[in-house]
Order: structure tokens, then C-alpha cells, then sequence
């Protein structure tokens, strides 16, 4: 479960062994949601983070949108 970024509350991660679509997870003291990053970003899951969290995350993960993709096609390139 490699974490890609840690900022304010909030742990961006992915899971090794998960479905091949390319999709970000957030969690915090709070609750946790999982975002799809293509073809656009969108709310995949949510569980127990409000909206006001859920629009703050939304730009964080706009923000760094292309180091998420980096990280995920790094980590499950041919042969890793």
C-alpha cells in the first residue's frame, strides 16, 4: 500500500493487488474515499468524509493529478 503524498490530514495511497483502473485512495482521522483518476477524476467511494472534505481533496488530487498517475504507472509498470 505505497503512500504518494501526505499533506495536511489527509494520505493519498493506492493498493498493490486492486483493479487495474487508475483510481487514487484518501484517508484521514475522518473517513476515508477512493477517487477514479481517468478518464476523468471522480468519486468512486466515500465513507464518512464530509462534502467540505470531499471538495478539498478534489483540488488536491487536481493539483497533483499527474504525480498520482506517475506513481501508479511506476509502481505496476511490465515486470515490477
Amino acid at each position: 500500500m505505497p503512500t504518494i503524498l501526505k499533506i495536511g490530514p489527509y494520505r493519498f495511497y493506492f493498493f498493490s493487488r486492486e483493479e487495474s483502473r487508475v483510481h487514487i485512495h484518501v484517508s484521514c482521522a475522518d473517513g476515508e474515499a477512493k477517487f477514479w483518476l481517468e478518464p476523468d477524476i471522480e468519486l468512486a467511494t466515500n465513507y464518512k468524509l464530509s462534502r467540505m472534505q470531499l471538495k478539498q481533496i478534489e483540488q488536491l488530487i487536481e493539483e497533483y493529478c499527474d504525480d498520482f498517475k506517475n506513481a501508479w504507472n511506476n509502481h505496476f509498470k511490465p515486470g515490477s
